[in-house]
């Protein structure tokens, strides 16, 4: 994998993110802005299952408020996330934090996928009776996005965070 950074590292894209110096910084700035939109937009969902927050608005209501919103946000994370990969491919690579956040990632996205679609009834006017198994993947969501977070700023203190374990 590291033969595969370092190539990657001298391609004439890499170069110019590493080089150009806004580049980075708007493309990390982007990439944690869209994180909060995902992040919140997967937390209102997750709340109206646990019945905390707009309970008085249908499951169907809810997630056509926010799904867009988190899709969009997960478009926009995955175009700012590759670019900055291939700005700092070496640094990404090698780091646990990197490969355990994209593990979670992959885990968190096919999850809310399958919530919202088997959450979602037929009539949008249904009542929504969360089960406890809906109610407890609505908290595992959550702490699978605080997770990915974390993960995403551990990436630059990767030896730190991980120490020995590396």
């Amino acid at each position: 994998m590291r033969e595969l950074a370092e190539w990657l590292q001298a391609t004439s894209v890499s170069t110019t993110i590493q080089t150009v110096d806004w580049i980075i910084p708007l493309l990390q700035s982007v990439h944690i802005v869209t994180i909060g939109v995902v992040f919140v937009s997967s937390l209102m969902i997750a709340l109206r299952v646990l019945g905390r927050m707009r309970v008085d608005e249908s499951f169907v209501t809810v997630w056509g408020r926010f799904a867009p919103w988190m899709w969009s946000g997960l478009v926009v994370m995955l175009v700012t996330g590759v670019l900055l990969v291939i700005g700092e491919p070496v640094r990404e690579f090698t780091a646990l934090s990197f490969w355990i956040k994209m593990t979670l990632l992959a885990i968190s996205v096919a999850g809310t996928a399958l919530f919202g679609h088997k959450l979602r009834p037929v009539s949008p006017t249904a009542p929504a009776a969360f089960s406890s198994g809906a109610r407890t993947a609505a908290v595992g969501l959550m702490v699978l996005w605080l997770a990915i977070i974390f993960l995403g700023r551990a990436i630059a203190y990767d030896v730190e965070v991980w120490g020995s374990l590396r």
